[in-house]
């Protein structure tokens, strides 16, 4: 059983910084990549950067491409988002998932276990 359980959302100003965290309580996270998505209001969710099991090789969207960091401790069973250079466009609920398909892309179909989310805002 998997539930991950996504924290760290808040208001920032434009510029600043935010760490998301994600709890996987499940028994074999440290086999599983790791993904973050985010979805804006009236906007389909979105890839933003994903973490290969061993947290060797990462790979991010172009939009957060420089400013966000992706990162994992299996041991805590954590992933993290580093957001720096935070910008308005930024906003969005942000969500942590495990992939179960597909080991090749970053399509939102090949990740089968979500998290609830967390709102992050940022002003202008």
């Amino acid at each position: 059983q998997v539930q991950l359980v996504e924290s760290g959302g808040g208001l920032v100003q434009a510029g600043g910084s935010l760490r998301l965290s994600c709890v996987d309580s499940g028994r074999t996270f440290s086999t599983y990549e790791m993904g973050w998505f985010r979805q804006a209001p009236g906007k389909e969710r979105e890839f933003v950067a994903r973490i290969t099991w061993s947290g060797s090789t990462t790979y991010y969207a172009d939009s957060v491409k420089g400013r966000f960091t992706i990162s994992r401790d299996n041991a805590k069973n954590t992933v993290y988002l580093q957001m720096n250079s935070l910008k308005p466009e930024d906003t969005a609920v942000y969500y942590c998932a495990v992939r179960t398909g597909s080991p090749y892309g970053s399509s939102l179909v090949d990740f089968g276990y979500w998290g609830q989310g967390t709102q992050v805002t940022v002003s202008s």
